[in-house]
C-alpha cells in the first residue's frame, strides 16, 4: 500500500511488482537489522530506515514491510520504484472544477502559513505510531486559492509513483485536520515516508495519506483510489470503517 501498510488476512493481496526478488541471504539479514534497529541509538537507526526503505522499492514480495524500523513506520509501494524529487524539480498541480488552476514548487508550499498536528497513525493493518507530529499547509487553503466551483463535490489525488491514487469527498477534504504535509516527526519529509510532499489523513486509515503526492483535482464525484479498487472502504474513518473498532485518532 502506497502509505506503509502490508497485507492483511482478508484483505486484497497486493498486485505483484516487477523487480527481481530478494534472495534468502539478504532477506535474512534485513531482518537481524530490523531486530537491531528496535534498540539502536538513533543515528543507526535513521539509516536502518533509509536501508529498509531503499530494499523496499526493490523487493516486489513485500516482506520488507513487515520488518520494524526506529520510527515505527513500515514501508510499502505500489510500485517497483519511485523517482526522487527535491525543490529543484518538485511540482503540486491544483486543477480540475476551479477558477484557477495552479502549479506550486516546494518553495511555494513552505512559503504558505503552516499547520502542526500531533496524531497517532492509524494502520489498517494494525499497527499504529502514537503521537506523530506532522506540518505542512491545510488542504482547504489551496482549495480555497483555486476557486472551487459549485458543481464540485470531491478531490482526487495522484502521486508522481506513477500509480497511486486517492480521493475525499470535497467536505473531508476541507477538515482543518487534513493537511498537505511538508514535514513528519519534526523534519523534512523524506522519499521512503512519500516525501518531498504528502496527503496527511489525520482521521482517517493511513492508505488515504497519499504518499508523493503530485496532482490534486477538484471532480464532481468520489473516484475510489488504488487500494479501494481492490476492496478497501472508501470512507476510511479509524474505528468505523473497513470491519476495525480501533480507537479514533483525531
Amino acid at each position: 500500500m502506497n502509505s506503509e501498510p502490508t497485507e492483511e488476512p482478508g484483505r486484497p493481496r497486493p498486485p505483484e511488482e516487477r523487480g527481481t526478488p530478494v534472495g534468502r541471504r539478504v532477506f535474512l539479514g534485513t531482518v537481524g537489522l530490523g531486530a537491531l534497529g528496535v534498540v539502536a541509538a538513533p543515528t543507526l537507526q535513521r539509516g536502518l530506515e533509509g536501508f529498509l526503505g531503499a530494499a523496499a522499492e526493490k523487493d516486489p514480495t513485500g516482506l520488507t514491510g513487515l520488518l520494524p524500523n526506529g520510527g515505527g513506520f513500515r514501508y510499502y509501494s505500489v510500485t517497483s520504484s519511485v523517482p526522487h524529487k527535491n525543490a529543484s524539480d518538485y511540482r503540486l498541480t491544483v486543477g480540475g472544477l476551479v477558477d484557477h488552476p495552479k502549479t506550486y514548487t516546494l518553495d511555494d508550499l513552505r512559503a504558505l502559513p503552516q499547520t502542526r498536528l500531533v496524531k497517532d497513525v492509524q494502520c489498517v493493518t494494525g499497527w499504529r505510531v502514537p503521537d506523530t507530529p506532522f506540518e505542512g499547509v491545510r488542504l482547504s487553503r489551496l482549495l480555497d486559492a483555486a476557486g472551487v466551483r459549485a458543481k464540485a463535490g470531491a478531490v482526487h489525488f495522484t502521486c508522481f509513483d506513477g500509480a497511486y491514487t486517492e480521493s475525499l469527498t470535497l467536505d473531508q477534504a476541507r477538515r482543518s485536520d487534513v493537511l498537505v504535509a511538508l514535514r513528519m516527526q519534526n523534519k523534512d519529509i523524506g522519499h521512503n515516508h512519500g516525501g518531498p510532499v504528502r496527503l496527511y489523513v489525520a482521521p482517517m486509515y493511513f492508505y488515504k495519506s497519499a504518499k508523493w503526492l503530485s496532482g490534486i483535482t477538484v471532480t464532481e464525484h468520489v473516484e475510489p483510489g488504488y487500494w479501494e479498487h481492490l476492496g478497501y472502504d472508501v470512507d476510511a474513518w479509524v474505528g468505523k470503517s473497513n470491519g476495525r473498532d480501533d480507537d479514533p485518532t483525531s
